[in-house]
Formats: C-alpha cells, sequence, structure tokens
C-alpha cells in the first residue's frame, strides 16, 4: 500500500527520523509537548523554512498501537501500525516464557499476527523448560523458529516470514534481537547488548526505537529490550483475548462473563484438566489477568 504520509523510522525523545515518501530521510522536531509519534506512525510534517528538519504536526490515524504500562501507569505506547510481532527468547538469558506468553496476548489485542523465534542455539544450552514451550507455541499455531544470530542459521526462514510486513522485533535484554537484524539487513547497523556476567541479564543499549527496512520487502522495528512487560490492557474480558486457547475453550463455559478461576462448571478448567491447555500458560494467564486488576484502576 502506498502512503503519502511522512513514516517515523527512528525516535530520539523528542527528535524523529522521518522517510519521506519519496524514500528521503530527514530528521524532524515535534510541534507541541502533546504530541507523541513513535516508530511507525505515519504523520504529517512540514519543512521547516532556512533548517534541515522538517516538523512534525499530527499523527495520521493508527491501525493498533503497541502499549504498555509506564512508571505512572498510564498507558505508553511502543510502536504503531504494526501486522505482525517477533518474540525473542534466547539460551541466555534464562528464558521468561511469561514475559512471551505477554507479548503475544498484546499482540492478540491488536489484531498483529505472531512468532516466536529462539535465538543463541549455538550455545547449545537448553534449558529443560524449552522444548516443551516451544511445542506449545506451536501447538496453539504461532510460527516458532530457532535460529543463531552468530552462525546464520534459521536466519533465511525468519527474513521469508516476515517479507512484506511492518513487524515489530521484541523480547528480553540480551537475547540478540540486535544481532538478529544485523543478520536479516546484511548490515551491522545496530548497537548490540552484551550479558552482564554478574547479573545474567541483558544491558539496555538500544535507548531508542528504529525502524529498518529488510532485503525482502517490509521494515523491522528494532524496541528497547525489557527485563519485565505487560500490554496495557483496560479491560479483564482482553486478558482471555490474549491466550487463544483460552478464548476459545471459554466459548463453551456456563457464564458469559467467566473469569476461569473459581466459577463452576468452567469449559477453560476442565481443558486444563484434560491436559488440552497448558498449565503453564493457564498459569501465565493468571498472572496477567491479576496484573491487570491492579492496572486497571490507573489506565
Amino acid at each position: 500500500m502506498q502512503h503519502s504520509e511522512p513514516l517515523v523510522i527512528a525516535t530520539y525523545s523528542r527528535r524523529m527520523r522521518l522517510q519521506l515518501p519519496g524514500g528521503e530521510q530527514v530528521g524532524a522536531r515535534i510541534k507541541g509537548k502533546r504530541l507523541r509519534p513513535v516508530c511507525g506512525d505515519r504523520v504529517l510534517a512540514e519543512p521547516i523554512e532556512q533548517e534541515a528538519d522538517w516538523l512534525i504536526t499530527a499523527i495520521a490515524e493508527r491501525e493498533n498501537e503497541l502499549t504498555r504500562p509506564n512508571q505512572r501507569g498510564q498507558a505508553e505506547v511502543m510502536a504503531a501500525n504494526i501486522e505482525m510481532l517477533v518474540v525473542v527468547a534466547a539460551a541466555t538469558p534464562e528464558p521468561d516464557w511469561f514475559i512471551v506468553d505477554r507479548y503475544l496476548s498484546a499482540a492478540e489485542d491488536i489484531g498483529a499476527a505472531a512468532a516466536v523465534v529462539y535465538n543463541k542455539t549455538d550455545l547449545d544450552v537448553d534449558a529443560p523448560s524449552t522444548a516443551q514451550a516451544l511445542d506449545e507455541y506451536r501447538a496453539i499455531g504461532y510460527p516458532t523458529l530457532r535460529c543463531s544470530a552468530t552462525t546464520g542459521a534459521g536466519i533465511e526462514a525468519l527474513g521469508l516470514l516476515l517479507a512484506g510486513k511492518s513487524a515489530i522485533i521484541v523480547g528480553q535484554s540480551g537475547v540478540g534481537k540486535s544481532s538478529i537484524i544485523n543478520r536479516l539487513t546484511g548490515v551491522e547497523q545496530l548497537t548490540t547488548a552484551t550479558i552482564s556476567k554478574k547479573r545474567g541479564a541483558g544491558r539496555h543499549t538500544t535507548v531508542n526505537s528504529v525502524m529498518l527496512e529488510l532485503p525482502g520487502g517490509g521494515r523491522i522495528i528494532d524496541s528497547p529490550g525489557v527485563r519485565d512487560y505487560a500490554p496495557a490492557l483496560v479491560s479483564l474480558d482482553r486478558v482471555g483475548q490474549g491466550f487463544r486457547e483460552i478464548s476459545s475453550a471459554a466459548q463453551a463455559c456456563r457464564f458469559a462473563n467467566c473469569r476461569h478461576v473459581r466459577e463452576p462448571d468452567c469449559a477453560v478448567k476442565r481443558a486444563i484438566d484434560a491436559g488440552a491447555i497448558s498449565a503453564r500458560r493457564y498459569e501465565s494467564y493468571k498472572r496477567l489477568l491479576n496484573l491487570t486488576k491492579k492496572l486497571s484502576t490507573k489506565l
């Protein structure tokens, strides 16, 4: 689809980088204090007289927004107009599958496709839970890929999955998101993170989001790594909708507003007891449900 509005391709606090419809890239500032453009936004902008910068005056209507609560409990938009969300886990740092679940829930909530990528396969140090978690995601319909940004294994398959799409790559700090993008684009464009030996967690090196063109067509956004993530959901109903197997089983629940926790004759609980729904995924659902209860009063 052709667009006539400039595209936000990098953010530096109150400064931006835009790609104009003809392909030229320019720096930009934001008019006023209320506008908060993010990577993926289409904006209205105009050149500033006698300056190289442009001025962003408005944000075009968004198709969707990937959000998270900020430190004040308010919804913060991370990226906009996303067609696919790729969640990366890795051999190191140890995978937090609950964070992966929350990102997948966010993708369901905004209507974006999603995939799970397991990086650093060259290290050959998989935790016992890794194969089971990846099998669970595959069983409920998420494309699941193993790759190594170091050796290049699996990168071609990921590139084919992303071709022609506007995507964002997310995950814990240090899982190798930037290294994967460097492999996908064929250019060392992004600063890569290292793992802190003391903490076993990734150091935050990608301060601002950036969107890059993919050789096979499409674009991918590299977002800052996180130690925790939750979507900024405004209702408890949306928590269940974010877990596709729970949402499907819930159609047979006795009560339309069933939360699948203590209600009688709950189809979701029956599916868990029968092994049709992963007990770990159900625990993840309950954790997000409880977190959303706390956050919903602030959003």
